[in-house]
């Protein structure tokens, strides 16, 4: 079926453009993103681009001509199809603008795309719930799409209810916890804390429920259609409820966002299928803190839950098969968090592989070898070596797919009116990855033709000390650039001194040649929070001159980013000469 070229809506205000120039004749071959025409609206001139190859069937609108928005002004579809008569110009009555952005809401044409399609048929339909899904839709709706989203689960995705959200709450548990065991250096005699796991896991649920909450009155208050059931994806664009309240619909879609997220990965160890083994969706419904608890994996994962249950009492074994913890992050960042760990009485065992898991007891025996101990007996067994993509749903959908979806820069599959976004299509599996590339599918999918742009991406951990992270290690760096480093320690910060936070450093590094910050490691009071700095000025291109202008507030822990900039180029005021 021919696609509708329409008048876009490209400002809330904007209620009719002006056709100022076809770029395009009948019958040229057009690909997606190529420009078709030009418009003027009452701000600017703007291209209208393709959303979908095909063949110029038609014009509907001659130069010069002023027409209302959403208007039908050509059709694309294969060549020699019919559509309707050129010449005409009456508003689009098909849903889900398919040529050039529509920049902001259009309630007008969501009505009137809701009142042109069935009751279980949508412009755009977005499958799963998490930070890419919630997020997605809500942009589409914004957008004008009459919009659906499935969810088998629950709202807002494992980042919500079995990933960062409930760690975190554990995380500040941990953190009171720490600052208790400190205060007497600070002169406030605290006795030895008690704690009730069954009061932590109470509070998280709270939490929890709040935020899950939120996003469900989110959905309902931009009119997006929520169906309760497990999504299967067929090759005909529709998608039948198998599960849930919704079982038996069927759900029609003009473009569909899969965002369908991960699930925990359990490596091929004998044993790991035992009763009582514990993935990271396990272990945060502990309702007693284990008397002992080895970590399979020293990532991201491992690494926090390590800080929450040592925090907690726990005697805590963390078995990493790489050479160090967090392997993918700069390597003074690892050395920095094994370090912490070990101070806290943490067992950090790296080039050690676990072989086997036993039942031994009431617990556990694991087989390690590489370690400095061959065998752990252990209450508990925690498996965080990371996650994989969650396919569910998707198995037969006729896309290219493998271990992931696989998406092109627009984050269009191999089919075009189908995208994917989050951890099922990213190569980095986090949160607000996936709600930045939701909000960018939306848009394309809505006529915009916007690369998704993963240059630069924070990451955070949320041990203590924090870390925060983003750009390139110097590892990295080196390899490709002739590259200076400025460090800052926190123990010369006088905002950590006065916290009694001073382990750890920033540490930047720049490009000698023009000075451009190539990345930001940070570990220290508030590094998460602080890396979102770093990640702006990268954003905007801005050099390490220009971070050294900007003057930082006093005292502030932040200005250690400003003083390891004067570190990296030989000018720190705070340290000693080098």
């Amino acid at each position: 079926m021919a696609t509708e070229i329409i008048m876009p809506k490209a400002g809330m205000d904007m209620e009719e453009g002006t056709v100022i120039k076809w770029l395009k004749a009948i019958g040229d071959k057009i690909e997606t993103g190529d420009p078709v025409l030009e418009i003027l609206t009452d701000k600017v001139n703007m291209e209208v681009e393709a959303e979908v190859s095909g063949t110029l069937l038609s014009i509907n609108a001659q130069e010069g001509d002023v027409l209302p928005v959403f208007t039908v002004i050509g059709y694309i579809g294969e060549a020699g199809e019919t559509v309707p008569s050129a010449g005409g110009s009456a508003p689009a009555q098909a849903a889900a603008p398919v040529a050039a952005p529509a920049a902001e809401a259009a309630p007008a044409k969501a009505a009137a795309s809701a009142a042109a399609l069935g009751e279980d048929e949508f412009d755009i339909v977005v499958l799963g719930a998490g930070p890419g899904g919630y997020v997605a839709a809500i942009r589409a709706a914004q957008l004008g799409a009459k919009t659906a989203i499935i969810e088998k689960q629950y709202f807002g995705g494992t980042c919500l209810n079995v990933g960062c959200i409930p760690t975190k709450t554990l995380v500040k548990n941990a953190e009171i916890l720490h600052h208790i065991e400190h205060a007497g250096a600070r002169g406030i005699i605290v006795a030895k804390p008690e704690i009730d796991m069954k009061k932590v896991k109470q509070n998280k649920d709270k939490v929890v429920k709040q935020l899950t909450g939120g996003v469900g009155a989110l959905l309902k208050s931009n009119g997006i259609r929520i169906y309760d059931g497990l999504g299967v994806v067929n090759n005909d664009d529709t998608i039948n409820i198998s599960e849930g309240k919704d079982l038996g619909k069927i759900v029609k879609f003009k473009k569909l966002i899969i965002a369908t997220g991960s699930l925990p990965m359990v490596p091929p160890i004998p044993g790991l299928d035992l009763p009582g083994i514990l993935t990271s969706t396990e272990i945060l419904d502990l309702t007693e803190i284990p008397k002992e608890l080895v970590i399979i994996g020293g990532g991201v994962i491992g690494s926090e839950f390590a800080t929450i249950y040592n925090a907690f009492g726990t005697k805590v074994t963390v078995v990493e098969m790489l050479p160090k913890l967090i392997p993918n992050m700069d390597q003074d960042l690892s050395a920095a968090l094994e370090d912490a760990l070990k101070k806290a009485k943490v067992k950090v065992m790296t080039s050690a592989k676990v072989e086997k898991v036993e039942i031994e007891g009431d617990g556990f025996k694991v087989t390690v070898s590489g370690g400095d101990v061959s065998e752990i007996v252990a209450e508990k067994v925690l498996v965080a070596i990371g996650r994989k993509a969650n396919l569910c749903g998707v198995e037969s959908l006729d896309i290219d797919k493998d271990r992931t979806i696989k998406v092109n820069e627009y984050l269009q599959t191999s089919k075009p009116n189908i995208y994917a976004v989050g951890d099922v299509s990213a190569r980095i599996q986090l949160a607000h990855v996936a709600s930045a590339m939701g909000i960018k599918a939306a848009e394309n999918a809505m006529g915009h033709h916007h690369k998704m742009d993963l240059s630069i991406v924070p990451s955070c951990i949320y041990t203590l000390p924090e870390i925060g992270s983003v750009g390139m290690t110097e590892e990295e760096a080196r390899k490709k650039y002739d590259v200076t480093i400025g460090t800052f320690p926190m123990a010369a910060s006088g905002k950590a001194l006065a916290m009694g936070e001073t382990e750890g450093f920033t540490k930047i590094i720049v490009d000698k040649k023009y000075g451009e910050i190539l990345g930001v490691h940070i570990v220290g009071p508030s590094a998460t929070e602080l890396v979102g700095e770093a990640a702006a000025f990268m954003k905007l291109e801005g050099t390490v001159e220009e971070l050294i202008d900007t003057i930082h507030a006093h005292p502030t822990v932040s200005e250690t980013i400003m003083e390891a900039a004067h570190d990296a180029l030989g000018e720190c005021i705070h340290m000693p000469k080098k």
